[in-house]
């Protein structure tokens, strides 16, 4: 589940918690959604959204903590601390998922699902390291964004999901598509069909396949 500000107590948006300028009461929030979570089954949250949002026509903003990469990082560990704690197969505990991954709220334009066209250099230094701050804190999982990177969507990014996350940072957690994002490699022109698409996304580094099936449909046929 989603669990984005609280689950049955209601927290305030992610923009207003960060808006306090305290990182431990985003942890401590994010300890309350983590018991009411689990109380109720639930032990995999889509949460903390770690993008860095700087356009406000952006319909995202809201589920993110803003538009500085330095608050953003120290929020980032706070919430994954607290969803997770020191272990996260304790009872009142769940496992975190770090999103957009990465430059999502950077949508051209301020629309959803638009492409990105960003240097690294800027990547870096403003929407890379709240993502490396969640993967430091230990984030059991990373949610790969819909959106092209620099003219590659990023469930095909090898750079962005292999060379970064895990190769550079030592990321040893498993990367979930966004929802449909694999199959959508074929909307983005980069696949033929959903063969395709499972292929470029398993070989960059996506671990879980998000609702469109490619994976569960073509993965065995494609091993053999």
């Amino acid at each position: 589940r989603d669990v984005i500000h609280g689950h049955r107590t209601v927290f305030p948006i992610p923009l207003a918690q960060a808006a306090a300028w305290d990182p431990e009461l985003v942890g401590l929030a994010a300890e309350v959604a983590a018991r009411e979570a689990t109380a109720d089954g639930i032990k995999w949250v889509f949460t903390p959204m770690l993008d860095i949002a700087r356009d406000p026509r952006w319909g995202r903003v809201a589920a993110g903590y803003g538009e500085d990469p330095f608050l953003g990082s120290r929020n980032a560990a706070a919430a994954v601390k607290g969803f997770q704690g020191d272990d996260m197969s304790a009872p009142d505990k769940v496992a975190a998922c770090a999103k957009h991954y990465a430059g999502y709220g950077l949508a051209e334009g301020g629309r959803d699902y638009d492409k990105v066209e960003v240097s690294m250099r800027t990547m870096r230094d403003v929407y890379l390291p709240p993502f490396n701050a969640a993967v430091n804190a230990g984030v059991a999982t990373v949610m790969s964004g819909f959106h092209d990177f620099n003219g590659i969507p990023v469930a095909a990014s090898r750079q962005l999901l292999t060379e970064i996350l895990r190769e550079e940072w030592g990321f040893q957690g498993f990367v979930v598509s966004d929802w449909n994002a694999v199959m959508e490699l074929t909307q983005h022109g980069v696949a033929a069909d959903g063969a395709d698409a499972a292929a470029l996304a398993v070989a960059a580094g996506v671990d879980m396949d998000m609702v469109s099936l490619a994976f569960a449909s073509h993965l065995a046929s494609l091993v053999r």
